[in-house]
């Protein structure tokens, strides 16, 4: 019994010690995986991605992409340096590339790796909805979604295994495991409802940041009514199965908006 209880309290202490704080938020979440793992793995999976998918030939998408992205970025470490967070600056190295593929889809993967698929660009229409969509991906990259994801899947899918020996021992299920928790794939399996946690998170982080790049957070409302439009047609996008429903997210999306309102406010009048 007191065996029992001891590795009882050693478990709860490890994953106590294992707690990071999502900004803005303040939600502690599971993060067991060292940070320059995460990295190594997300340098060598973002680069096999690219050699697989065709970038896209249409320069001017392209340069938007890359614009959008800078300017949402650079918001982003403002606000690490400015809220405590500057140690995290150093894990960013910021990609942005758009990929020929008829998906309604993106992602950021750790480190500031992002891809853009054309067929999203369809319900972006322009600047303002490609920010919409640029700030979400990349709060789930700064609330390190995919690594709480991926620990979680380490728990229950193997053990509390480490990455290092899951790799060793269990490529091709850690390789899934990776895709599905940074949502290169869209079934997210046992983890599918922790998405839609991460989603409203994202959500909140993405409007406070595309406000601070100088971009109106009304336009994260039309970007969503835009989905939900598409959602009552035959083929929905496949990003959709896991985002909360249509009418719970533009219902959190409005009681965010003072909040995003008030960033966006201070950024035009040139406030800190």
């Amino acid at each position: 019994m007191r065996f029992r209880i001891n590795i009882f309290i050693l478990s709860a202490l490890f994953l106590w010690v294992s707690c990071s704080t999502v900004p803005i938020t303040g939600r502690r979440q599971l993060n067991m995986i060292p940070n320059e793992s995460i990295l190594s793995m997300s340098d060598e999976q973002y680069n096999n991605f690219l050699t697989e998918h065709e970038i896209s030939s249409s320069n001017r998408q392209r340069e938007e992409v890359q614009e959008v992205g800078e300017r949402i970025s650079h918001a982003v470490e403002q606000y690490l340096t400015d809220n405590g967070y500057a140690q995290d600056l150093n894990q960013y190295d910021w990609e942005f590339n758009l990929v020929e593929s008829e998906e309604k889809n993106a992602w950021c993967m750790p480190g500031g790796k992002v891809v853009f698929y054309t067929g999203i660009l369809s319900i972006t229409e322009n600047e303002n909805g490609l920010a919409v969509v640029m700030a979400h991906e990349i709060a789930h990259a700064v609330a390190k979604h995919g690594n709480e994801r991926m620990s979680q899947g380490l728990l229950v899918q193997m053990g509390g295994m480490a990455l290092t020996k899951a790799l060793e021992t269990r490529p091709a299920e850690t390789q899934d495991l990776w895709l599905q928790a940074f949502g290169i794939t869209s079934n997210l399996g046992l983890l599918l409802p922790y998405s839609r946690l991460h989603e409203k998170e994202a959500d909140h982080l993405g409007m406070v940041f595309m406000a601070m790049a100088g971009y109106h957070p009304q336009h994260a409302l039309d970007f969503w009514t835009r989905m939900a439009e598409l959602n009552d047609t035959p083929n929905p996008p496949e990003m959709l199965s896991t985002h909360p429903s249509d009418e719970v997210r533009i219902k959190q999306i409005q009681e965010l908006m003072p909040e995003a309102m008030a960033v966006y406010e201070a950024k035009s009048q040139g406030k800190p």
